[in-house]
């Protein structure tokens, strides 16, 4: 059964939902369609996240649950090991998963990727660091990177 926590962030609502003790996603605005609850995982997720827009937090401790495809997978597996606060272009991604031509997959996969900001989908950019494509909108990706960026520096 799946349960649906609404987290309010200073850059608005977050979906935060688990199934079987793992979350599933974490997506920008509220979802619906779920049962709203609350569980033990679900508190400590919107904790990590709380402290994460506090500045306090640059990585999570929360299982995931990540099933699409094996490219998809790769993908987001990468995503992972972007730094705290760093950025890598979709060029940059592609050349390490073993695909230096597949620039647009790995930004269609960013676009799919189900569990935002802990699957840092936001530490990619475009060629020359340009800021492109974000599924909770390029606003919030600028404010994700500057506060990573801003909290790094400190």
């Amino acid at each position: 059964m799946k349960l649906l926590k609404v987290y309010t962030s200073p850059i608005g609502d977050i979906s935060i939902i688990e199934e079987e003790n793992k979350i599933i996603e974490i997506s920008f605005g509220v979802k619906s369609g779920i049962e709203k609850g609350s569980s033990l995982l679900l508190e400590k997720t919107e904790n990590e996240l709380q402290e994460y827009f506090e500045g306090k937090r640059t990585e999570f401790d929360i299982p995931i649950k990540l099933k699409r495809t094996e490219f998809y997978e790769k993908v987001w597996n990468e995503l992972k090991k972007i730094p705290y606060g760093e950025t890598r272009s979709y060029g940059e991604i592609a050349e390490k998963i073993g695909n230096p031509k597949a620039s647009r997959a790995v930004g269609m996969a960013n676009h799919n990727n189900p569990i935002s900001i802990i699957v840092p989908c936001h530490r990619v950019v475009g060629k020359n660091s340009k800021l492109v494509g974000y599924a909770g909108g390029l606003d919030k990706k600028k404010y994700l990177i500057e506060l990573e960026r801003k909290v790094k520096s400190v």
